[in-house]
């Protein structure tokens, strides 16, 4: 027989299979993926004063904010764990005891907690951005159940005349009653979507960062809304340069020797932010005809093509909203540090 084991404190690994627990150094580690019936409150209190990590997961919010009542929580950016991406063996229970390894070496590549504020801001536009592309999942079904049937008139599902035109046709069973489906799916979303759109109205028309933004030509409350809630807090940036990085409008720098070669944007972080300020430098230029980003973009647009000079002029915005958000001060392009 073997030695029988001393009784001590049951390792929490044996009831929570995300976490792991090194009781002599008080050390938490976890992913985000707590079991259903994981207590976090009596968790928390059990190791009250203990650090912890998780992994900056979809659900992480709850979690952290739960152990944050009671422990000193890190959040992990999940993208910059190399440590665990390149483990030969990647469980849940190695990811956790690998975060608790990374915060005894105070190594843990940190990601932003927003706000509750910023939270709120998230949701409503990431919310809208979900059921915009649910209708356009139905457009495109409607396109290629007409393209099925030789149907080739250019048909625009998202507009009311469109959809009445649809509505005309006669269709084999069972593609009408599909069709039909599809075509009440598309405008309930287009309610939801203009519900929340006044929604997202009057919170942009609340806060005093989106007010601001919105006295920039070409911006308006969603994008004013969206910009505030993908950046959050200003502050936690150091400086223009860092904030244009995280949007992922940064050129790639690629140096040999003495040659340097500047490629095209790196591409990180949100799309949609990207593509709405890239929007936005559009109607600034080519519509509200702005002075300041107009000047810059014809200036560009002379030596590189159209393109590059309107990406260039959503960088030069970019770095327009990032001080007029740290000074709290409105557009006003002679006093912006560009």
């Amino acid at each position: 027989m073997g030695r029988k084991r001393p009784n001590r404190r049951p390792c929490l690994r044996a009831r929570f299979t995300d976490w792991s627990v090194c009781e002599r150094s008080r050390v938490m580690g976890a992913t985000a993926r707590m079991p259903r019936n994981a207590n976090l409150d009596d968790l928390a209190q059990r190791y009250a004063g203990a650090q912890a990590a998780l992994e900056a997961t979809s659900n992480y919010y709850h979690i952290h904010d739960t152990l944050s009542e009671h422990l000193d929580v890190t959040v992990a950016h999940p993208k910059e764990l190399n440590q665990i991406a390149d483990t030969d063996k990647k469980t849940d229970r190695v990811d956790a005891k690998e975060l608790a390894r990374m915060v005894r070496l105070n190594s843990v590549p940190e990601s932003y907690v927003p706000t509750d504020e910023v939270r709120e801001a998230r949701a409503l536009v990431r919310g809208r951005q979900t059921l915009v592309e649910n209708r356009t999942k139905y457009a495109n079904k409607i396109h290629g159940l007409l393209s099925d049937h030789g149907i080739t008139e250019e048909v625009k599902p998202l507009n009311k005349e469109g959809r009445e035109f649809l509505r005309e046709l006669s269709l084999p069973t069972p593609w009408d009653s599909l069709l039909e489906s599809y075509i009440e799916l598309i405008e309930t979303l287009t309610e939801e979507i203009q519900s929340l759109d006044e929604t997202i109205e009057e919170r942009a028309g609340s806060l005093k960062e989106t007010q601001s933004l919105m006295t920039i030509p070409g911006v308006s409350y969603y994008t004013a809304l969206t910009i505030y809630a993908e950046l959050g807090e200003i502050d936690r940036f150091d400086g223009d340069k860092e904030v244009v990085s995280y949007v992922g409008l940064n050129p790639v720098i690629r140096e040999s020797g003495d040659s340097r070669i500047e490629g095209s944007i790196s591409k990180r972080g949100f799309g949609r932010v990207r593509w709405l300020l890239v929007q936005a430098a559009h109607t600034a230029v080519h519509t509200c005809n702005d002075e300041y980003l107009s000047r810059f973009y014809e200036r560009l647009a002379s030596r590189k093509n159209s393109q590059k000079a309107i990406v260039a002029t959503a960088r030069k915005m970019l770095v327009s909203i990032y001080h007029m958000l740290d000074r709290g001060e409105v557009y006003d392009p002679p006093g912006v540090s560009a």
